[in-house]
This record gives structure tokens, sequence and C-alpha cells, in this order.
């Protein structure tokens, strides 16, 4: 889905500085990226190039979009099937999922990227309440429920730092989710038992101001403030491979202090 822009952070990553390699004695070695609404997994290729260069197993959720359960099985899945604890990470609409599929015995951490995170008995469309809309960010809904981000605002609403033809493939690539998902309760808060990361795009514009922010101060998240637009994920692999990378190591050395 995401070919010239995984060329792109291909080609950027090759003239990386090359990272030391994980201690042998790093307990948190998996991490599992779980992509959010209208786009898919592929999106995270840069980021997955420089954590597995780091050494790390890197796993990459493709949700259904169908629903919150949906979604919330599909990562579970991955989980089930890695040996030792992981970082979950979630993009988005991901940030939900990874905080009902978060509170899985794998999961040693969690970093939001530009994430929703509602609690338990909450449902994502309730993060809203409160805050300004989004001035450029609107969802076109068909008869049978599914939405996708309108391709008039697409690219000012969520890839604002993407070059014109980039911005028209994600845009034109689009994978609808079904709007009920937004309305789905939580029966989980992962970040009420996990430590928690939120990595913030400055100019994120799909949220109204202060959402992110105020989203992350409440779950008692480490925030990571970085340049970049809603679809960071994919524009600043560097600086989210980072925060990722901080976190695992955080939380294997406060699991050896632990000890």
């Amino acid at each position: 889905m995401f070919a010239p822009l995984v060329a792109a952070a291909l080609a950027t990553g090759a003239h990386a500085q090359s990272p030391a390699s994980l201690p042998q004695d790093q307990k948190v070695r998996n991490v599992v990226l779980v992509h959010g609404a209208f786009v898919d997994g592929s999106g995270w290729r840069g980021v997955y190039d420089r954590l597995t260069a780091r050494g790390y197993t890197v796993k990459i959720v493709q949700n259904p979009l169908t629903s919150l359960a949906d979604d919330t099985a599909a990562t579970t899945r991955i989980l089930d099937g890695l040996t030792g604890p992981a970082i979950l990470v979630g993009h988005s609409w991901g940030g939900t999922i990874i905080t009902e599929a978060g509170a899985h015995d794998k999961v040693a951490g969690l970093v939001y990227v530009s994430a929703l995170a509602p609690d338990a008995g909450e449902t994502t469309a309730q993060q809203y309440k409160g805050y300004p809309a989004a001035a450029n960010f609107a969802i076109d809904v068909s008869a049978d429920g599914f939405g996708i981000v309108r391709p008039a605002k697409f690219q000012s609403a969520f890839a604002a730092d993407l070059n014109d033809a980039d911005a028209a493939f994600l845009r034109d690539s689009q994978l609808p989710i079904r709007m009920a998902a937004f309305e789905t309760k939580l029966t989980k808060a992962a970040w009420r038992t996990r430590p928690s990361w939120a990595i913030i795009a400055r100019e994120d514009q799909a949220f109204g101001k202060g959402m992110l922010q105020g989203m992350a101060k409440r779950i008692g998240a480490r925030i990571v403030d970085v340049p970049g637009s809603h679809a960071v994920f994919t524009t600043q692999p560097a600086a989210v491979a980072d925060v990722i990378d901080q976190a695992a190591r955080e939380v294997s050395k406060a699991a050896q202090t632990r000890k």
C-alpha cells in the first residue's frame, strides 16, 4: 500500500548511522506495531527497519477495521505467538486497540503514537468531548457504515508533511473503518497497569487543539513531542523508533531492578 513511502524510508535508512545492538541482558526484545484507521500496517516500514536493525523482533498487526473486538483479536493473536515480553505500539485508533489488548500478560509497556487512549467503560468517540473539532478533518461515511477521510481534505488533515504524490497514494489507498467501532465501550484500560509513552506530533491536524496532550496527561504517559503530521508513524520513523527503543530499555531496566 505504501510503495512510494517505503522506498523513501529505505533510502533514508541507508544513510542513517547504525545504532548499537541490544544488550544481551535486555529482557524486552519484542515490539508489536498496531496501525490506526484508514491505513494498513505497511506504513510502519521505516520504524520496522530501524528496530529490527537494532536487534528487536518486530511484528505488525493488520487490523480488519471491522470492530473493536475484531481489531483487538488481531493484536491478541500476534501477542499470543511471541516468546517473551513486548512493547505494544498503537497509532491513532490503534491507541484504542492497545488500550484494550494491552492487558495481555506479554505486554510490558505501551507507546501511543498520536493515539487515542480511552478508559475502561468509555468509547473512543467520548475522547473528543470537551475539545474543539479539528478544522480540516472530515470523514465520509458510506451507506454500509464504513468511513474514510474525505479525499479533498486528506493531505491537509492527515499527511501534510508528505509530498503531493505520496499523500495522493495514501489518500487513494485508504482502508475504511466501520464507524460503529468508535461507539464501542472498552472493557480494559491497559495504561492503568502498564508504563506508557505518548508521542505527540506537533502539526497533527486530525485532533482538536490540546486533545492529544490531554489524553496523554490523563494516562500518566511520558510525553515526547516530535515534528510531524498525523502520519508521523510514517514520516518520522527515526523519532518513533527511538521512543519505542527507549521504552523497551527502561522497562527492561526496571524489571532487573525489581529482582
